[in-house]
């Protein structure tokens, strides 16, 4: 393989090099994996007044849905989401990403006989849908300008028009 050019898929160089997480539930398993994919790269530090930039979670959750059923109302198919929104910004303020909603979905077949190992595919599927997200975000902290302000009046992202 040394010769063909393939390489890990490595954290991208981030333009910063103190970051503070907050927003966080206390035992976010997502805040716990984009800290230990953080911290090899730049210092992850307790509070937003000695950070360089601020992550701030607006909303993490992982939520199970019930796909189909039997006529006796068994379950035989789910879907789980993990859902993750964000916003970076400066501590003093200045915003360097808008709120951006990251979202993923992975249906799974269910059989209460086999309810064991469903359950250990259900946690397979959570942290690969939570590793795709923390790569998401760190993708998007690397593009972060630190140094070109935004325009005041410039929308974050297009807005949808109003239909009665």
């Amino acid at each position: 393989l040394t010769g063909c050019g393939f390489e890990l898929r490595q954290t991208p160089p981030l333009p910063f090099n103190r970051i503070a997480l907050i927003g966080f539930a206390a035992r976010s398993p997502l805040a716990d994996e984009l800290r230990e994919r953080l911290a090899g790269t730049v210092q992850v530090v307790a509070t937003p007044g000695q950070a360089d930039v601020v992550l701030q979670a607006l909303d993490d959750r992982r939520e199970r849905s019930v796909v189909a059923s039997t006529a006796a109302g068994q379950v035989r198919e789910l879907q789980l989401r993990v859902k993750f929104e964000f916003r970076l910004n400066l501590p003093g303020g200045r915003e360097l990403v808008g709120p951006t909603e990251l979202m993923l979905s992975r249906d799974m077949s269910y059989s209460e006989s086999f309810a064991l190992a469903k359950g250990q595919e259900e946690a397979e599927l959570y942290a690969a849908m939570q590793a795709d997200i923390v790569q998401q975000v760190l993708r998007r902290l690397a593009r972060a300008d630190l140094a070109a302000p935004r325009a005041s009046g410039a929308p974050a992202a297009a807005s949808a028009p109003n239909r009665p």
